[in-house]
This record gives structure tokens, C-alpha cells and sequence, in this order.
């Protein structure tokens, strides 16, 4: 089954605010390493280092990297399993991320979380959630924390479109509506949920709406554009941090690889993953608009060595740490409150 370049790709971000150089290298930047750093994961995956379930992110490196660039210190973030790249947008370090993904001593969960759930306190990342769409509900009560505490900081739950209609998602709009919550919903329309296009498996054909019934604002989004993610974000925390509620936002994306490692994703053609990343791959959108700016190719060139020696040097790290003692099964199991 092919169809998901029929499906309507919003507006290009045409009447978007652009970005300085400065910001679109910092985009740039950003998104590469995401990208860099999911195809290693890849191959390490494929050479049995990384065990479990692995949901990589390449393609949709624009909707992180946008939504980042319109907060600030302090806000919380919570996502789903498809999470490393938000883990690196949120400033979580390349070398942690890859040795909790290799189950190291040395990863940000000590080894015991894996692919799907790790987290940092310090970079208010909550954590990437196994079970589709409960990180939904735990970003309504980061943002009912915010509010309770009287702090201005917004809380963003990202989604896929798969779990954009499970029932505790609705349950989640209900509660921020109902209680003005500082939470800004993202949907990360990548056109598939698992191996099913979103186009048969949901009945309403503009998620962005999905909150209307709880007066929730929200609008369909350029996911493939990181100035028009930045923006739509800009509008969504400017929304939230002025107490008038939760902010739902579809970004239209498009991931590259298979739903997870073990998915051959053979329910559409090479044709039309060929065509995405030809016509819509939000990277080379930015690496253009840069030489365009003046920026020579030999620079550019630079930041991607740089990125590689990078991703190469956290690989080497994972790979060179030991494996958590056994009496890690132990730990981090009750809190006294």
C-alpha cells in the first residue's frame, strides 16, 4: 500500500518569520546530529549491541529541533518511544544517550531503561514511554505541576498520530482544558502509525481539530520546515505561558526508516520515501537556505565532520563502558516521599 505523499503536506512555511544565520546554523547543527546519530544507532542495533525495541527518528528531526528553539530553561518535555532525538534537542549528552541505548553503567538510566525509557531531571527531559500515548497525561500533570507551583514554564507532550486517539489523550485534553493547564500538545503526523497510513486508521483527517470539543486551539503545521515549527511553537508557548490553556499542534512529518528496526515497511513504495526525502527533507532545506546566506560548502562540510567524530566518539564510549552490576535490579525502585 503506497498513498502517504498523497496526504495533504501543510503549507511550506512560506509566511513563516525567517530565521537569522546564526539560528539556521544552530538548526542545522542540531538536526544533523539527530541524524547522525540515529544511523549509528542503526548499526549498532544491526550488530546486536543494542537489544530491545529501537523507533529511530530520521526525517522528522525539524519538529524537535523547531519546537526547542521557542522554549527556555525550565520547561518540561515528555515523549514516547521514538524519543533519542529529543533527548539530544534537549541537551541530553550524545555519550549517555548512546550507552543507555547499548544498556551501560554509564547511560542516563544507569543502563536499565534502554531505547524507550531514559530521562534527565537536569535537562527536564520526563522521559520516552513504551505504552503509546500514556507520556499524554503525564505531560498534563508536568503542566498542572507548573501551574500549582506559579511558575510561567510550559510542558510539552508529544505524540505520534497512532496514539492521537487513544482514549487517555482525550481524557488529558479534558483535564488541561478544564483546568487552563500550561501544556502544549504536539503531533508528530509521520503518515503511518506502525504499518497502517493515517488516512485508514483515524477518522478525523485533521488531527490539528482533535481538541476542539475542549475549546482547545490548534493548527496543522509544516513539519518538515524548522522555521514554520519554530514559529507555531513561538504561538503555542506564548498561548500557554499567558494562562490561557493548553495548544495542540499537528506537524506534518515523515520518517525515513521503518515504524521500528524490526519493521521492513514494506506498506509503501521506495519510490515515495525517495520522493519525500528528494522534496521535503527539512536538513537540505536548511543546508540550502545557508549557502545562500554565503555560508561556504567547506564549512558546512566541517559541522558534519565535527558531528560524525561526535557520534563516533559516544559509540566508542557506549561500547568501552561496562555493564551495570546486577545489584542495579535494586535501586531506584521505592522514593520516600
Amino acid at each position: 500500500m503506497s498513498g502517504a505523499t498523497k496526504l495533504v503536506q501543510a503549507p511550506r512555511g512560506a509566511n513563516a518569520p525567517s530565521m537569522t544565520q546564526d539560528e539556521l546554523t544552530r538548526a542545522y547543527r542540531d538536526m544533523l546530529l539527530i541524524r547522525r546519530f540515529e544511523e549509528r544507532t542503526g548499526q549498532l542495533y544491526g550488530m546486536g549491541l543494542i537489544g530491545g525495541f529501537c523507533h529511530l527518528y530520521i526525517g522528522q528531526e525539524a519538529v524537535v529541533v523547531g519546537v526547542q528553539m521557542a522554549l527556555k530553561p525550565g520547561d518540561k518535555i515528555v515523549t514516547s518511544y521514538r524519543d533519542h532525538g529529543h533527548m539530544l534537542a534537549a541537551g541530553m549528552e550524545a555519550k549517555g544517550v548512546m550507552a543507555e541505548l547499548t544498556g551501560r553503567a554509564t547511560g542516563y538510566s544507569r543502563g536499565k531503561g534502554g531505547s524507550m525509557h531514559m530521562f534527565s531531571k537536569k535537562e527536564n527531559f520526563y522521559g520516552g514511554h513504551g505504552i503509546v500515548g500514556a507520556q499524554v497525561p503525564i505531560g498534563a500533570g508536568l503542566a498542572f505541576a507548573n501551574k500549582y507551583r506559579g511558575t510561567d514554564e510550559v510542558a510539552v507532550a508529544y505524540m505520534g498520530d497512532g496514539a492521537s486517539n487513544q482514549g487517555q489523550v482525550f481524557e488529558a485534553f479534558n483535564l488541561a482544558a478544564l483546568h487552563k493547564l500550561p501544556c502544549i500538545f504536539i503531533i508528530e503526523n509521520n503518515q503511518y502509525g506502525m504499518g497502517t497510513s493515517a488516512a485508514r486508521s483515524s477518522a478525523s483527517k485533521a488531527l490539528h481539530r482533535n481538541g476542539e470539543p475542549w475549546g482547545i486551539p490548534g493548527q496543522k503545521v509544516d513539519g518538515m520546515d524548522v522555521v514554520a515549527v519554530r514559529e507555531a511553537a513561538r504561538e503555542a508557548v506564548t498561548h500557554c505561558r499567558g494562562g490561557n490553556g493548553p495548544y495542540l499542534l499537528e506537524m506534518s512529518t515523515y520518517r525515513y526508516r521503518g515504524h521500528s528496526m524490526s519493521d521492513p515497511a514494506k506498506y509503501r513504495t521506495r519510490e515515495e520515501v525517495e520522493e519525500m526525502r528528494r522534496t521535503h527533507d527539512a536538513i537540505e532545506q536548511v543546508r540550502r537556505a545557508l549557502l545562500e546566506l554565503g555560508v561556504e560548502e567547506v564549512t558546512l562540510k566541517a559541522t558534519d565532520d565535527e558531528i560524525k567524530r561526535l557520534v563516533a566518539d559516544a559509540a566508542q564510549f557506549a561500547q568501552d563502558s561496562p555493564e551495570p552490576d546486577p545489584s542495579e535490579l535494586w535501586t531506584d525502585i521505592l522514593v520516600e516521599a
